[in-house]
């Protein structure tokens, strides 16, 4: 069982599966090692940046939540601005020298990856709803976005002792 996983199980939490959440929960995790065990950043910039990079994942498992392709589809439109802001950050602490260019790429690694598959699936699910091809609620197994890789590459500190 992957760390995310959890022993009851049911179809609102198919988000898990998707590799762009995954991927948003890796991007979080590197935010929090970053934020609170390997720099020294103010307390109110690393809260705000903490908050942003989660709510990438945050967006895009409430919209799945709702069970509404609409509602879906809004809710991952939101997921964009967070990442936008959770870059925004990042680059701000590069500028001031707060973060090495070496974590600075690995964020741009991670953050160019969940934005392309998250963009992709908007892209998709809106061209669904344009043809007319899509119902009005999520399918149990939405096989054509469900992707289920293991988490092992996960990004840790010891991963990435350069930062």
């Amino acid at each position: 069982m992957d760390y995310y996983e959890t022993e009851r199980r049911n179809k609102n939490r198919g988000y898990m599966k998707l590799i762009m959440w995954q991927k948003a929960m890796q991007l979080f995790e590197l935010v929090w090692s970053t934020c609170f065990n390997e720099a020294k950043i103010d307390f109110k910039l690393r809260s705000q940046l903490a908050d942003a990079a989660q709510s990438v994942s945050a967006n895009i498992s409430e919209g799945y939540g709702r069970r509404s392709i609409s509602e879906y589809i809004q809710f991952l439109y939101y997921a964009p601005g967070s990442l936008a802001e959770t870059m925004t950050r990042v680059i701000g602490l590069r500028q001031t020298k707060q973060i090495s260019d070496a974590r600075f790429h690995d964020f741009g690694v991670i953050h160019y990856e969940v934005e392309n598959r998250l963009l992709r699936l908007i892209e998709k699910l809106e061209q669904k709803r344009e043809d007319a091809d899509w119902i009005a609620r999520i399918a149990e197994d939405p096989e054509e976005y469900i992707i289920t890789p293991s988490l092992q590459n996960s990004i840790t500190p010891a991963r990435y002792p350069h930062a």
